[in-house]
């Protein structure tokens, strides 16, 4: 919950947090402190700070009773037993201001004067309380005076307590800064976690990017801008895996193309390699050996052509795709003419094309008849290519709304299940049904589907009832 939070927000609670458990700690710890000290006192192990000062009454009442018999060292011992002997320290004084005995060394009056003017006063002296008591003898007159210096602070009967209350009395004074810095560290150590973990690996992830390696998970959620910085260093994850799979596949397909080249060039070449050597061994005078040879090799040459050329358009395709060139057509007109055209093709293998056309078709319709051409060269001879002596092509017509659907099915042997959904992919020879066994590129299905999406259409492979291939695609078109 607290990750989630703005990293303003996340500050603004740790420092909240500090001050309040610091206050809470400090609270404790007096409360702690105090009953501590109510203990010892009721045990009389300790004195409150006020504990000499509150005895100076009775010392006063003392000293007035002895009056000007103080002034003589003979009644230090009295006065010594009413003055404790720790934590008070006095001085008798005449009326001069000289000392003339105690346990108080420190000259604090100079004369008479300043005498005078600190008598029945409490004041302060290098770190002491100084009480001064007036001794005034039977004649009213002040004759000297009694100095009292004590401290105001805890102090203990025993030296041994006394040291330990001393010891104890700073770190409980302290105990508010010590406890602002022991909670600013570990709640600054938990903001850093909280931070530093995401930091830490988006670090990881950027160096793996630098690696090459896009295989890495930024485990880290949150609604803060941390957390809005890892969901944009994954989305740009994406975007690079997506860039690469498409650099990637652009070079398989590179290379695929260069291998299928290679592989369906081969046997027209060889053909024409050898029917060459064949033609220069050869006698001149044999014209229909000659004429046999040079129809083999302008076959194959034509089949060569004929693959590049396959080859070179359906770069194109992949690369940029082509504008849709419009114009007004007969399309029952454009069919036949592109039946009987296939229709010469067909009798030498004794095959028969035949049109199967619906009404909907009359008039005319805005299409692009070079691409739509195409698209039926393509599947004529894929058709032509694979169905046997004495079988069947037919193409059929319709229109549906904005569309055109056209089929093209043949008597062959159809396509295997299991390869239908590969039929329109490039190169592909999973079929052996269909295969290429006759110089076939695997290309014919690919540019037939990527002139019908330019289109605006799609197409379809499947098989016809008892056997034979059937290859159904749409094409957008409007009736002029």
């Amino acid at each position: 919950m607290f990750e989630n939070k703005p990293l303003k927000s996340q500050v603004q609670i740790t420092f909240c947090l500090i001050l309040l458990t610091s206050l809470i700690a400090t609270i404790v710890t007096y409360v702690a402190a105090g009953i501590l000290f109510l203990t010892l006192q009721s045990n009389e192990l300790l004195y409150p700070a006020n504990h000499y000062e509150k005895q100076l009454p009775a010392i006063e009442e003392y000293i007035r009773q002895q009056s000007t018999a103080l002034l003589g060292t003979s009644a230090k011992a009295g006065l010594e037993k009413v003055v404790p002997s720790e934590g008070i320290v006095y001085q008798v004084l005449d009326g001069d201001g000289r000392i003339l005995y105690g346990t108080y060394r420190t000259k604090v009056v100079e004369d008479r004067e300043q005498l005078y003017g600190r008598l029945n006063t409490t004041s302060g002296y290098q770190g002491k309380y100084v009480r001064t008591i007036p001794i005034i003898g039977n004649d009213a007159r002040i004759s000297g005076a009694v100095l009292l210096a004590y401290e105001l602070k805890l102090t203990s009967p025993d030296s041994r307590y006394r040291q330990w209350v001393t010891g104890l009395f700073i770190p409980v004074v302290a105990a508010p800064f010590f406890y602002i810095v022991l909670f600013t560290i570990l709640f600054s150590r938990k903001l850093t976690r909280s931070i530093n973990r995401p930091l830490q690996a988006l670090m990881t992830a950027a160096r793996k990017i630098g690696e090459r390696d896009l295989n890495f998970t930024i485990d880290y959620h949150s609604k803060n801008e941390i957390g809005k910085l890892c969901d944009a260093f994954a989305e740009m994850q994406d975007a690079l895996k997506d860039s690469l799979s498409a650099q990637w596949k652009i070079e398989q397909d590179r290379t695929e193309m260069v291998e299928a080249l290679a592989h369906d060039l081969k046997t027209p070449m060889s053909v024409i390699q050898g029917y060459s050597e064949a033609l220069l061994d050869s006698e001149p005078a044999d014209g229909k050996k000659r004429q046999r040879y040079l129809s083999v090799i302008r076959e194959n040459a034509e089949k060569a052509s004929s693959l590049v050329k396959q080859m070179q358009t359906s770069s194109e395709l992949e690369r940029s795709g082509l504008e849709l060139h419009l114009r007004e057509v007969n399309i029952k007109e454009f069919l036949m003419s592109k039946i009987q055209m296939y229709d010469i093709y067909g009798r030498q293998k004794r095959i028969s094309i035949t049109g199967d056309f619906d009404d909907t078709l009359d008039g005319l319709y805005q299409t692009d008849s070079e691409k739509l051409g195409r698209v039926l060269d393509n599947l004529l001879s894929n058709s032509l290519q694979y169905t046997p002596e004495g079988g069947r092509i037919t193409v059929s017509a319709q229109a549906e709304q904005d569309r055109l659907r056209f089929t093209v099915a043949d008597s062959g042997p159809g396509f295997r299940p299991k390869g239908m959904p590969h039929v329109f992919d490039r190169f592909y020879r999973g079929d052996t049904s269909r295969g290429n066994n006759k110089g076939h590129s695997g290309l014919g299905l690919s540019i037939a589907r990527q002139l019908v999406e330019i289109q605006g259409g799609s197409i379809q492979a499947s098989n016809g009832s008892p056997h034979g291939a059937q290859v159904t695609f749409t094409v957008k078109s409007q009736k002029v």
